[in-house]
């Protein structure tokens, strides 16, 4: 009867935590209310095991982590062009998103899971071009 009962909080626990995950949604943009070539939103704020939908709304775009701006221990995922890709953060910290065709125009975003206020250090360290640096800059404004 033990083995049950603690099969069944144990069950409940891990359905009341999935349960309590949100699923977000991103847009791949040509051109939206902040510009050209864009994620929309380009800053979030989750919280660890929620989702995100890289939704490619326009053709043309993929979504990646930068390996350089994700926590140590998440993994790094990668988008084909045109691909829808879904993405859970179970890894607290702060993520540099990037449209690898467009990253040189600025094509960035940036998450937040857990409870992050301050960017690492070494976030924006090495080689980012121009127009995604200054991006993540505004980004980062939010935190």
């Amino acid at each position: 009867m033990f083995r049950t009962l603690a099969s069944t909080l144990t069950l409940t626990v891990a359905l009341t935590g999935a349960a309590h995950a949100e699923d977000f949604e991103v847009q791949m943009l040509n051109r939206g209310d902040a510009g050209t070539m864009i994620f929309e939103p380009a800053f979030l704020r989750i919280a660890a095991g929620d989702t995100v939908t890289f939704l490619a709304t326009d053709r043309g775009h993929n979504a990646e982590s930068i390996p350089e701006m994700t926590p140590e221990g998440a993994e790094v995922f990668e988008s084909s062009i045109n691909e829808e890709i879904m993405v859970t953060f179970d890894t607290e910290g702060l993520y540099g998103i990037r449209c690898k065709p467009h990253y040189a125009m600025g094509m960035v975003m940036t998450i937040a899971v857990g409870d992050v206020s301050d960017a690492p250090d070494d976030f924006l360290a090495g080689r980012i071009p121009r127009g995604a640096k200054a991006r993540f800059e505004e980004q980062l404004s939010n935190l």
